[in-house]
């Protein structure tokens, strides 16, 4: 069992080593196509949408709690608050919103 773990160990870090270095090597000079470049900027937002949304519905034990709450994060960001606060408020309004459900149900 232990052999296996840093077996497994030693294959995560090469292949994230693999992945941080290749952009490195392949691209030498700088990118000009603008579509390529577009593509590039928006890939960190859409992984991190993708990996949130899901856990955001799964995290909760109402669907209307999340959605609420989710809601709520969108609209704070929109206004340009800071993550500690967009992050803090849907957590409290997902919450209280949680308690009300319960209340009622």
């Amino acid at each position: 069992m232990p052999d296996r773990f840093f077996l497994y160990h030693i294959l995560m870090a090469g292949v994230t080593y693999l992945i941080r270095m290749l952009p490195l090597t392949l691209f030498r000079r700088k990118i000009e196509s603008r579509l390529i470049r577009s593509f590039l900027f928006y890939i960190p937002y859409a992984v991190l949408a993708a990996m949130t949304i899901p856990a955001i519905f799964y995290a909760t034990d109402s669907v209307l709690a999340a959605v609420i709450g989710l809601a709520v994060a969108c609209v704070l960001a929109w206004l340009e608050k800071g993550l500690l606060t967009v992050a803090i408020s849907s957590c409290i309004t997902v919450f209280i919103v949680e308690r009300i459900l319960a209340f009622l149900g």
